[in-house]
């Protein structure tokens, strides 16, 4: 009974630590400052949307030409990202409780779907059948496709250090600041892609 009180009374220790934490987050300059960010990121991926959606309904075709996309290939490249969006929320939710195993695995894995989603879309443009000059449709195709992919080749950097620095043991519950931020990022990464996808593959 003694040890079954400890475990719960360490459980809840961890739950009350972790509530506070995600209190002073919403106070953190740093992470305020990411949330800023992410907004301009947002109307950015915004005008891309804008140039694309003007392209796409003045052309009574779509898509413009004789272009096929990919759809079933990309559809499980987009399951792989969403797959991510899961192991990296596993991940933070380990360190908020200490988990250092999930931690580590979480992000582990997050890092190796993230790159492989990058070498599937490079293997998507080189069987594309087209390229940017090729008209209008290929124009904001790659635009769209290229702007995401360099976020998510930026996401992938900040998980290879956050996976570094949690090899290292470098984040713990009441310190793990950077993890969160690197999350946030992750998670906007994701939901760009499934407004791309459903817009620029499926509509």
């Amino acid at each position: 009974m003694s040890a079954h009180a400890a475990s719960a009374g360490h459980e809840a220790s961890a739950s009350h630590s972790a509530s506070a934490y995600h209190e002073s987050l919403l106070r953190s300059p740093v992470f305020l400052g990411m949330v800023m960010f992410i907004g301009s990121e947002i109307m950015l991926f915004a005008s891309f949307f804008t140039a694309f959606f003007f392209v796409r309904f003045t052309h009574t075709h779509y898509p413009f030409g004789d272009f096929e996309i990919p759809t079933d290939s990309t559809a499980i490249n987009t399951a792989i990202l969403i797959s991510s969006s899961f192991t990296m929320h596993w991940a933070l939710v380990s360190v908020r409780y200490n988990r250092r195993f999930g931690l580590v695995v979480g992000l582990g894995v997050t890092l190796f779907l993230g790159l492989t989603f990058l070498a599937l879309q490079m293997h998507e443009y080189h069987a594309l059948g087209f390229v940017p000059s090729d008209g209008a449709f290929p124009s904001t195709f790659f635009a769209l496709t290229g702007l995401h992919g360099l976020h998510v080749l930026v996401g992938a950097t900040l998980l290879s250090i956050a996976f570094l620095r949690s090899i290292r043991g470098h984040y713990s519950a009441a310190e793990h600041l950077g993890l969160e931020v690197t999350g946030l990022y992750w998670h906007f990464v994701d939901v760009v892609w499934i407004l791309l996808f459903s817009i620029l593959y499926l509509l």
